[in-house]
């Protein structure tokens, strides 16, 4: 496996016929996204619905502010716009949510005559999006997942009696999240469960409500298997530990991560890729299972994740090396390194000090970890701008956002 300065062009390698990238949101996500490319001279243009910190990245060459980037229909239609507009041919596309790779999926044949679109068809994208597929597909290839009900009215959460606690999801995650701005909900006996259902009802309909098994533990029991896959196997990978999570029980998103070592993710992750034809960048999450040592598969995300940008400093510089295969530079597999760890201290912090005053989390063991980590996800040095902006903006996220 060679390491990504062994095969990655430099700068000044490049001719000036080299294009550029289209980064469609840009929260501390989308500017990992634009720091990978921008370190190697390509253009970029970001495109948002949100207040976002990557325009204010040194790297960040364009920004657009359009209303909403929620409809796939609408998505499509201004990027072939700024596209033909901005001269934009041949420009890779990069999603940031799920919602943009379902539109960049069902709309790849016409997005694929103006742009690179390494997201792939609905085929293989079906696989992600609703969760009641993702399940059935996985256990259908012997891969453990949670115990799922689907109920379709009141009456189907009796079937439910005696299993407590569990976790009221949806199956589209979207529909639920920007709704409610949570990722599931804890329900601890019938009466609390039906409340919830009735709740849940307001943002999604029942087919898209889940009930699953609560897998005891926090982020610590939480992995994932990051890949760039291609023609079914994996060009670029890593496995990583979600150490926090914010909130600590259902975190919507990492706080403090680690790489480690875990060949059976490896092999479960594989096998689940191959059978969806997958190519491009995913992350699948997996928690494991404490009353029988089980990994059971969460999620599959179709995309670039939060703190992807723990990639570069393991060796693995996700973005970039998919932005290679897809202007057609040879991309030499590699994988990253364990033990190196990345941190979002503006979220991390409150997880630390409630964990703290619970006792979840141990003070002592706590400050270390503030002083170890290797890559924090938007603070930089070289690029400071968009750390000062994210600090201002901390209203505005948590009320857009939930953070």
């Amino acid at each position: 496996m060679g390491t990504l300065r062994n095969h990655i062009k430099k700068n000044n390698d490049w001719g000036a016929e080299r294009p550029g990238a289209v980064i469609i949101g840009g929260d501390y996500q989308g500017l990992g996204i634009v720091r990978s490319l921008g370190r190697y001279g390509v253009p970029i243009f970001l495109v948002d619905d949100e207040s976002s910190i990557a325009k204010y990245s040194r790297y960040t060459r364009f920004s657009y502010r359009v209303p909403s980037l929620r409809d796939p229909d609408t998505t499509a239609q201004i990027l072939m716009k700024l596209g033909r507009e901005r001269g934009l041919n041949g420009w890779v596309l990069y999603p940031t949510r799920d919602e943009t790779v379902a539109a960049l999926s069902t709309h790849r044949s016409e997005l694929s005559q103006l742009f690179r679109v390494p997201t792939p068809a609905w085929e293989s994208v079906k696989w992600l999006w609703d969760k009641r597929n993702t399940y059935r597909l996985a256990q259908s290839l012997g891969i453990p997942t949670p115990h799922n009900w689907y109920p379709r009215d009141m009456q189907d959460l009796e079937a439910i009696d005696g299993h407590f606690p569990v976790v009221l999801k949806p199956a589209i995650k979207e529909h639920f999240i920007y709704g409610t701005k949570d990722k599931a909900w804890r329900a601890d006996n019938p009466v609390q469960l039906r409340q919830l259902f009735e709740r849940a009802l307001r943002y999604v309909p029942a087919d898209e409500i889940m009930i699953q098994d609560l897998i005891p533990g926090d982020g610590r029991c939480q992995y994932a298997y990051c890949s760039f896959f291609k023609q079914g196997d994996s060009i670029a990978s890593l496995v990583a530990c979600r150490r926090r999570q914010h909130p600590l029980e259902f975190g919507r998103a990492s706080t403090y991560v680690e790489t480690v070592d875990a060949p059976l993710l490896e092999e479960y992750s594989l096998h689940f890729l191959r059978a969806i034809d997958f190519y491009g960048l995913v992350e699948l999450e997996y928690k494991r299972d404490p009353r029988d040592a089980q990994y059971r598969l969460l999620d599959v995300n179709g995309r670039t994740w939060g703190y992807h940008t723990i990639g570069r400093q393991a060796g693995v510089d996700f973005p970039y090396l998919l932005f290679s295969d897809q202007v057609n530079e040879p991309v030499v597999p590699c994988r990253g390194k364990v033990g190196v760890r990345w941190i979002r201290l503006l979220t991390d912090l409150p997880v630390g000090v409630v964990g703290i005053l619970t006792g979840q989390i141990k003070c002592r063991e706590y400050l270390r970890t503030l002083r170890d980590y290797h890559e924090e996800a938007v603070f930089s040095r070289e690029d400071p701008l968009p750390g000062f902006m994210e600090l201002a903006l901390v209203p505005y996220l948590s009320i857009k956002r939930g953070f």
